[in-house]
């Protein structure tokens, strides 16, 4: 999941990122790609925490849904790509019936996109992507 991050400076060497998404979520480091790490690093423990205690993963929004908050103004904005995977809970094997024609179709997008990984992953990445949408 892309996570919109808005980063802040006074001095152009000193930053502070915040996840506007992820309340109380936030990093510093020196320098902008330095910081961007630290806060990737910071999502990933607000993700392990959140899953052990079985909450929400929280959506990530738009740059523009949080643009017109007075706390942001001024800031550098940037996003941080997470695997959410891991947070989502043990994997189950379940038998679904689909048919012959949508299956070869999600094979040939698994082997023409390798970011899918495998039919399960792309099949996973669907099912987030519609309840996104509701």
């Amino acid at each position: 999941m892309r996570y919109p991050i808005v980063l802040h400076t006074d001095d152009n060497v000193h930053y502070g990122a915040t996840v506007p998404d992820i309340p109380g979520c936030f990093s510093a480091g020196e320098g902008i790609d330095e910081t961007l790490a630290h806060v990737e690093d910071a999502i990933a423990g607000h993700l392990e925490i959140l899953c052990e205690s079985q909450s929400t993963i929280p959506e990530a929004g738009k740059i523009s849904e949080h643009q017109s908050n007075p706390d942001y103004a001024n800031g550098i904005w940037a996003f941080v790509d997470i695997d959410i995977t891991p947070y989502l809970g043990k994997a189950e094997r379940v038998n679904i019936t689909l048919p012959q024609y949508l299956l070869y179709r999600i094979d040939e997008m698994v082997k023409t996109h390798p970011a899918y990984r495998s039919r399960s992953a792309f099949l996973q990445d669907a099912a987030l992507d519609k309840m996104r949408d509701l």
